[in-house]
Order: structure tokens, then sequence, then C-alpha cells
């Protein structure tokens, strides 16, 4: 199984995607609470999230990356501190991520 069919399969089943047109296709974008569904997903896989874009009306708002957290990829803290972060600076956000599915769970 290829990273992309895993992730519309396994994490972004039954979420709806924001992105109209305003980012590139294949970057799928999710409203605040549907996001929190996808990394509650990715925290059970165990998938690396190496970066989150937070947008607002179709606009580049801000970027977390887990670097900046010292935490590794697939540390669900950094990615849960980041959404809340973004969540109480502003609301209206959508949400796309850089995801990394490991060999051994796509072998699955």
């Amino acid at each position: 199984m290829e990273q992309v069919e895993f992730l519309e399969q396994k994490v972004f089943n039954d979420l709806k995607n924001m992105n109209d047109g305003f980012d590139k296709a294949e970057n799928i974008h999710f409203n605040e609470w549907d996001f929190a569904i996808v990394l509650q997903r990715a925290e059970y896989f165990g998938i690396g999230i190496y970066e989150i874009q937070a947008w607002l009306d179709g606009v580049l708002y801000d970027i977390e990356i887990h670097e900046h957290f010292k935490k590794k990829a697939t540390d669900a803290a950094w990615y849960k501190k980041a959404l809340l972060t973004f969540s109480t600076q502003q609301k209206g956000l959508t949400f796309t991520a850089a995801y990394k599915v490991s060999a051994k769970l796509l072998a699955k």
C-alpha cells in the first residue's frame, strides 16, 4: 500500500477536505475539529507529522515543525500543542500537514 492510499483509507476517511482550490490539490485541509481527529488517528497508528500548516481564508497563516518543539515527528505532544496554540490564536483556520507513514505500517 502507498502512503497516500493509507492516509486516505485509515486517517482521512469520513472527514471533509476544506481545500477548494486555494492550495495544491494534494494538500488535504481540515477544519480544527476534523484535524484533531486526524491527529488522534496519526497517534494511534504512530504516523510521523513533520510540519503543520495553518491557513486562514485561503492564505498561509503560520507553520509549525516538530523541531521547534524538540520532539520526534511521532511524538503526539508536539502536534497536539501546535493545534491548541493555533486554535487559541485564531478562529476559522484550516490545517494541513506533512506525514510519514512507516514502511512497516504500509506493509500490513
